[in-house]
């Protein structure tokens, strides 16, 4: 399955014309740690007076898994690669975690219907706002 879903499948990683295309009409400019590619434009800038920049995932496109400092670079925040731009990575800093939200990884707090709907009983120190009190 693995010529037809690059052929015909846009969700889980780019397409054969998006790579070619990007091949063709995009400079590589860098990887980031996950593997995914980013690219600008080879022509002129946009009317917009930016040039064009675009990441090519691997695996699942998921907008969650571009870095913080490749995200910068994507919207002009700077101009240059985001190496030039990072800094010392921090001894508290933990590893990216993907988006688990629709996944069955996803975070079900105590009372969801995923997880029995059980939830802890009211302990009746709640009181209702009341505009004549």
């Amino acid at each position: 399955m693995g010529i037809l879903s690059n052929i015909f499948t846009w969700w889980d990683g780019a397409t054969i014309g998006t790579s070619l295309w990007s091949s063709r009409n995009g400079e590589h400019v860098g990887t980031d740690a996950q593997g995914n590619k980013y690219y600008r434009a080879k022509k002129a800038k946009t009317t917009e007076g930016y040039e064009r920049r675009w990441v090519i995932y691997v695996g699942a496109n998921d907008a969650s898994r571009v870095p913080a400092e490749w995200h910068g670079w994507l919207h002009h925040s700077y101009d240059d690669v985001p190496e030039s731009h990072l800094p010392p990575a921090r001894i508290w800093e933990v590893d990216y975690t993907p988006n688990a939200t629709g996944t069955p990884t996803a975070y079900r707090p105590q009372g969801a219907l995923e997880r029995g709907g059980r939830r802890a009983a009211a302990t009746g120190d709640y009181e209702a706002w009341s505009p004549d009190a």
